[in-house]
């Protein structure tokens, strides 16, 4: 572990490249002023529209480089990159090849972190298990931090952590692509393809989730899902067992008679772990099979840190997390959901799945070059409407109709030019007892500039319904 007094010295009166202006960089670069280090600031915007933030850096002394050129001549000592850019763009690989130093917030944060790290990646229910870990954690009276993927940066915060704290942090693919080291406590949800607009392949989505254990030291703990669904869970499952590496597995939803020991499963309602019943399903708040399996997750990450009792408060009290088959608002009968995070075919899959009845879908956003053929099959089967819109509404459309569960009319389907005609729409065509859920199955960016704001518009736009 570095201190900060160490990153000062090795660094002070060096230049640091940050590489994506935003709210989010502020404070990492204001952590390397205060190291002693020059920064430089770019970004594909102009100056002009980064408004009151531009002025408010080169006020601080940071230089900006900004417009389309931004990315020239990068000659500082270390650079970070944004996570949703590749690190083997040319102008990174120059700099490299030049003897700069590439890395990332999140890598650096691993670096000085005093504290275990508990990291949770996997293609659906992240923050949704790092929240419940967080929570199991600080109902047992430990101090949390969270953030990576969620909450707020943890590079600030490393010098009011203490040793017997613990950082749960949530970890993209885009973060973990290049780090070369791993958290204490290693979990990863599930594995489906995604973010192909990013990654060359499905396999190198997921040797970038692989980071998240393949730089684990003997004692470290790696949790995942002992179901083998697909060729991905099949390669998960080979690498994480190689005798290669010197962590230990634990599996949660694992089959009762393949389980081991320790592996976490459940069996009529119940959840055991270490042949111990721990919590009943019956007991969590949250709908659907898949926060069941979150619920397992978390409880494999903290066995032998909290108490039974403290799981179980959490899955009394616990709500769930904004944007995640959020319940809304009931209007003359008809229930409206939030599930803006479903950015992918099987998050949506997951949602729909949670829900008894037959649902009206509002789908459709950004194309990240996924399959939708799944997809199809499940809206067929489990809705009643599907209500599509944005870039990805043909491809919807068309895998609903090829499936062959198909009926014309089951489910009907309707076009909308934005969302806010699809609120309308779905107004129009539900009765009492139905209800309406915002399920994506595509990103935010044809339309938003994230997922949490396209479902505060929808939120917005379902609270303005008379």
């Amino acid at each position: 572990m570095m201190t900060f007094d160490e990153f000062s010295l090795l660094w002070r009166g060096k230049s640091a490249s940050v590489v994506g202006i935003g709210i989010s960089n502020t404070p990492l670069i204001d952590f390397l002023l205060e190291a002693g280090l020059s920064v430089v600031a770019r970004d594909k915007k102009e100056k002009e529209s980064l408004g009151a933030l531009a002025l408010s850096l080169e006020e601080k002394g940071v230089r900006l480089v900004t417009g389309d050129a931004y990315l020239e001549n990068i000659e500082e000592d270390i650079i970070f990159r944004t996570p949703g850019m590749r690190y083997d763009i040319h102008a990174f690989a120059d700099a490299v090849r030049c003897g700069k130093t590439l890395t990332s917030e999140m890598q650096l944060f691993f670096e000085m972190c005093p504290c275990k790290i508990i990291g949770i990646t996997g293609s659906d229910g992240k923050t949704t298990t790092t929240t419940l870990i967080s929570e199991m954690l600080k109902q047992e009276g430990k101090r949390v931090y969270v953030g990576g993927n969620i909450g707020a940066p943890l590079l600030p915060r490393l010098r009011e952590m203490e040793r017997d704290d613990y950082a749960v942090v949530e970890l993209s693919s885009f973060q973990l692509h290049t780090m070369t080291l791993s958290p204490d406590i290693a979990v990863i949800t599930n594995l489906s393809p995604n973010h192909l607009d990013y990654h060359t392949d499905v396999y190198e989505y997921i040797e970038a989730k692989f980071n998240i254990f393949l730089h684990q030291k003997a004692g470290d703990k790696l949790v995942f899902n002992g179901r083998i669904r697909s060729e991905l869970d099949d390669i998960l499952e080979k690498t994480a067992c190689s005798s290669q590496l010197s962590h230990t597995n634990l599996r949660f939803n694992a089959l009762k008679e393949n389980a081991t020991t320790d592996d976490v499963f459940e069996e009529n309602g119940v959840i055991y772990c270490n042949g111990t019943p721990v919590l009943s399903a019956s007991d969590i708040k949250l709908p659907g099979r898949h926060n069941l399996e979150n619920y397992m997750a978390a409880i494999a990450a903290l066995w032998g840190i909290v108490s039974i009792d403290s799981i179980r408060k959490v899955a009394r009290d616990f709500g769930g997390v904004e944007h995640r088959c959020e319940f809304v608002r009931e209007l003359d009968g008809v229930k409206y959901y939030n599930s803006s995070i479903d950015s992918s075919p099987s998050r949506t899959i997951a949602c729909v799945c949670a829900f008894d009845e037959k649902v009206t879908v509002i789908c459709g956003g950004y194309d990240k070059k996924l399959d939708y053929t799944p997809v199809g099959d499940i809206l067929c089967e489990r809705a009643k409407s599907v209500i599509l819109t944005g870039e990805t509404a043909e491809k919807i459309k068309t895998a609903i109709i090829s499936s062959p569960l198909y009926r014309e009319g089951a489910p009907m389907i309707y076009s909308a030019e934005t969302l806010e005609a699809a609120v309308k729409i779905a107004r129009e065509i539900s009765k009492s007892g139905d209800k309406v859920i915002l399920s994506p199955a595509s990103a935010s960016f044809d339309v938003f500039n994230n997922f949490m704001e396209r479902g505060r518009f929808y939120k917005d736009r379902v609270n303005e319904l008379l």
